[in-house]
Order: structure tokens, then sequence, then C-alpha cells
């Protein structure tokens, strides 16, 4: 009895309030003028992501069309501003990949954290612009 009371007293004494896991929806326009620096590709695409706070899952689906040359390989990048590169955190598809692009990945807690802050950035891939042709940053909805 004397145990389970001071079990429960020392477990109370540290007891955080309980974090809830919740689904944080996030989106991205995609756009050669978004790209650093800017490209004149006619493309346009659109991104829905969604990440799970409890677990870390992220998942996206992403649509795209006009590019000017078939998509060599698409990634999330960051952490990065708007105005700024970055390298690469997950890889979405690859060669010749068709839109829609869809998937997930669990990722760690400090890509959660710059991805929630608006520090990660959609980019698509083409032989015609190797640096990206089409980007945009998540962000939340």
């Amino acid at each position: 009895m004397i145990a389970r009371t001071v079990i429960a007293a020392m477990l109370l004494a540290g007891a955080a309030p309980a974090v809830r896991a919740e689904i944080i929806a996030m989106t991205a326009t995609l756009a050669g003028t978004a790209e650093v620096p800017p490209n004149t590709s006619p493309a346009k695409g659109s991104a829905e992501v969604q990440i799970d706070t409890g677990n870390r899952l992220l998942s996206w689906r992403i649509q795209y069309s006009g590019l000017t040359a078939t998509l060599s390989a698409a990634h999330f990048h960051g952490p990065a501003a708007a105005t700024a590169n970055a390298g690469i955190q997950v890889p979405i598809a690859g060669n010749g990949a068709p839109s829609p692009l869809g998937g997930q990945m669990t990722i760690s807690e400090q890509q959660a954290a710059d991805l929630l802050a608006g520090r990660w950035y959609i980019n698509l891939h083409t032989p015609t612009y190797p640096g990206g042709e089409l980007r945009g940053q998540v962000v939340r909805k």
C-alpha cells in the first residue's frame, strides 16, 4: 500500500500535461517562378501534405502538368525559407513518375519541426531544369 502511494505521488509530481496528436493539413503551390533562381517554365502544380504529429507520418499527393520534359526526380527539401535552397529531406518520386505523385514516410522530430515551421519545400526536377522546374513552399492550410 505504501509503495503504491509513493509511486503514485512520484508519477503525479513529474506528470506533464498530455500532448494530443493531431493530423495537420498543409499545402504547396508549385511554380517555376518560386524556384531559386526563378525560371520561366509554363508548368504548374499543387500539393496536399499531411503530418501526423503523434507518429510523425508524413503523407503527400502532388499533381503537376505542363513540364517541359519528363520528370527526373521529386523531393522535399529543407530547411530553407522560400528565398533559399536546401538539401533533400525526403525523396518523393524518380525518373518518369506520372502525376499524381503520392506516398508517405515517417520523419524525424527535427524534420517534423522544420516542416511545421514552413521551412520545407517541394521541388520537381527535369532535364530542362535539373536544379528544379517547379517549386512550392509547404505551408499550413
